[in-house]
């Protein structure tokens, strides 16, 4: 969606930076000449929307939990095979209903205090009985019956029927002995004390709402600590500000660039420009209806658009060619499933008969044998007799939403329908209320698409019109139900594609989503500040938003030369820059290949 930050959880992407003055927060990038530190700074263009991991879904918000707890287990900076993380080895009973994980014995709190499997416990058993603990990531436990910690070091979880993410729950563990003092989870963002406990890489020491969020090294973590002293997220609203401070050398890296910014930076001294396959996708979102669990509808989404004739014609009107070509100049992949090509084993796209292709005659002849009719002034008119005109929420901070809002009324203009683009810097209040008629959604892909496919079933809606559920878009439907509560019990993982692929045939042919394009991800960092830094995959894969903590975790300072220690490192490919550092991985891959705040919606 475009608007929670559907993670999840509705999670957006991390948007591409674009608008509003920076604000100066924390030193330069590189080694600091008052004190011989090193800081590492990373703009991003997307707010936090809560440092709490219960009710995280934004990208940003989500990234900056993987640096600072463990997951049970991770994905391999290389492949993205699934690895140890909290839990050094798992096993699950001949039924696939008992799942017993063993619980690493060198995890330690930032505080001084072991992490055990009541830990996970606690952090599990919470978002089963506290719906509100559940907001984020309360699919990956709804299927949960009982959750044991029998020893401190197993970790015992019985399933009410098999489940296929048991090796993939990507639910941030949480300290016990902190968060059991939390009353309300619903209204605890975990953003007043610091630092913030955590067992990951990083522990927060400081945040300021659209200003920075500032991370120290766990000197105690398992794999080892990071190079950098200090790593800093700095809020910039404006794109080109952000690119501006890279250039000053104000910042380390800057993700989510525009094609010309991209360009611009090329040639530029002391940067490097990585352009790979991304993992999110970039579509349009019809509302269905906004509803409740309970039964109740809200919103004022355009009634016409729950005709699927009428959904069916926009989409004929969009000329996907263009969007890659002209909006995002070459710097994607033409979109068609809802899983992108870089996840091979669930990538699907239609058939010639099923695909919705660029055809604004059928587009035309769509609508007119549906009953929609040009009135005498050209407008296209409703079955009431109304003109059909529609709004579109955009990203105020996304240059893509603009530049695509621009064309979509160009086409829809010309089968005489109206189309006002709504450019907020919050998207997410009218989207959760559902007052809106179509949006600009995306989503970052997971290596396991679990989550992302559960934001469109029935039980993410919200329980009442009042509360928030973990829904991208409303969409309820009840064959997309049947294949989703398959393919999560499904162990034989081409058994689960196959599945999955009829998934994403099911949403393409409702109409309610509109994948237009998959893409890259275009990100440009200072070689005088960073020696070298993993990428994922390792074979030209991107830097910013990983499924993991990878980048910033094994982040070199230029002044280190980028030499590399014993501390644990994966395998992955290091985009090395200056004298000691070669160049391994070969960029511009153009092609391969959160959603919803922003652009940078969560995972």
């Amino acid at each position: 969606m475009v608007i929670m930050a559907p993670h999840r959880s509705l999670r957006l992407l991390l948007a591409s930076a674009v608008t509003v003055a920076p604000l100066a927060i924390g030193g330069p990038a590189q080694a600091d000449e008052a004190d011989g530190t090193s800081v590492l700074t990373v703009a991003v263009s997307q707010s936090v929307d809560s440092l709490s991991p219960f009710l995280a879904q934004r990208l940003v918000s989500t990234s900056i939990h993987r640096l600072t707890y463990e997951y049970l287990t991770n994905y391999d900076a290389k492949d993205a095979r699934t690895v140890p993380g909290l839990a050094t080895a798992w096993k699950s009973s001949p039924d696939k209903l008992t799942w017993t994980y063993t619980i690493r014995s060198d995890s330690m709190w930032s505080d001084g205090k072991q992490a055990t499997a009541e830990d996970a416990a606690w952090t599990f058993n919470t978002m089963m009985t506290d719906e509100n603990a559940a907001t984020a990531n309360g699919s990956f436990t709804a299927n949960f019956e009982k959750v044991t910690a029998p020893d401190p070091r197993t970790l015992v979880i019985r399933l009410k029927k098999p489940q296929a993410t048991m090796t993939a729950l990507d639910v941030p563990i949480v300290p016990k002995h902190v968060w059991e003092k939390v009353g309300d989870f619903s209204k605890f963002n975990n953003d007043k004390r610091f630092p913030i406990v955590g067992n990951g890489p990083f522990v927060i020491t400081d945040y300021k709402v659209d200003q920075y969020v500032k991370l120290k090294p766990n000197k105690d973590f398992w794999r080892g600590a990071p190079k950098f002293d200090e790593l800093v997220l700095r809020y910039y609203k404006d794109g080109d500000a952000a690119v501006a401070a890279l250039r000053k050398g104000e910042v380390s890296f800057v993700p989510n660039l525009t094609p010309a910014q991209a360009a611009s930076l090329k040639s530029a001294e002391n940067i490097k420009v990585n352009d790979a396959p991304g993992r999110r996708f970039f579509a349009l979102a019809t509302n269905p209806g906004a509803r409740a669990k309970d039964g109740r509808k809200f919103g004022n989404g355009h009634p016409a658009l729950l005709d699927p004739a009428v959904r069916k014609a926009l989409f004929h009107a969009v000329d996907r060619r263009t969007i890659v070509d002209k909006v995002f100049q070459g710097h994607a992949v033409e979109g068609e499933g809802y899983i992108p090509p870089r996840f091979d084993t669930y990538f699907w796209k239609p058939g010639t008969a099923q695909k919705v292709a660029y055809d604004p005659a059928k587009a035309e002849r769509t609508l007119e044998q549906a009953g929609y009719r040009k009135n005498s002034s050209g407008k296209r008119v409703g079955k009431d007799g109304k003109p059909l005109d529609f709004r579109i929420l955009c990203h105020a901070t996304d240059p893509h939403d603009k530049a695509v809002g621009k064309y979509l009324q160009e086409w829809w203009g010309e089968l005489g329908i109206g189309l006002k683009v709504d450019c907020l810097d919050n998207v997410s209040d009218p989207w959760l209320k559902g007052d809106y008629d179509l949006a600009f959604d995306g989503w970052s892909v997971n290596p396991d698409p679990d989550f992302v496919l559960s934001i469109h079933t029935c039980a993410a809606l919200p329980a009442t019109p009042k509360d928030t559920g973990a829904t991208d878009n409303f969409i309820c439907d009840k064959r997309y139900d049947e294949l989703y509560a398959e393919q999560a019990v499904e162990y034989d993982t081409a058994k689960r594609a196959a599945l999955v692929r009829q998934l994403q045939s099911r949403l393409y042919d409702t109409g309610y989503m509109n994948v237009m394009a998959y893409p890259n991800a275009v990100e440009a960092y200072r070689t005088d500040h960073i020696a070298s830094i993993t990428t994922m995959p390792s074979d030209g894969g991107n830097i910013y938003g990983q499924d993991g903590y990878w980048s910033w975790w094994s982040a070199q300072p230029a002044a280190d030369g980028g030499a590399d220690d014993d501390s644990g490192s994966p395998a992955g490919v290091w985009i090395g820059v200056g004298a000691a550092a070669a160049v391994l991985v070969a960029v511009g891959v153009l092609t391969a290949v959160r959603r919803r705040s922003t652009t940078d919606d969560r995972e």
